[in-house]
């Protein structure tokens, strides 16, 4: 089986929407680590499953959307 182009890769629009303060240490390496600097701030992460699981311990954190690469 061939390996996917990145061209054909989902990629997935998450925002920042809410503040880290008061947060788990967990949920905000999770932030850290999925590179946000700043609130309101947007990265654009393959749709996979470790950016899955990432997102789901940061749900009420962030907003996220489905884009067409």
């Amino acid at each position: 089986m061939a390996a996917k182009k990145k061209s054909d890769e989902k990629m997935l629009k998450i925002t920042l929407i809410k503040s880290t303060i008061g947060a788990v240490p967990k949920q905000v390496a999770t932030v850290k680590s999925m590179g946000f600097k700043k609130l309101n701030s947007f990265v654009e992460l393959p749709d996979n499953s470790a950016t899955r699981g990432q997102i789901q311990q940061i749900r009420h954190l962030i907003k996220v959307e489905e884009i067409n690469a």
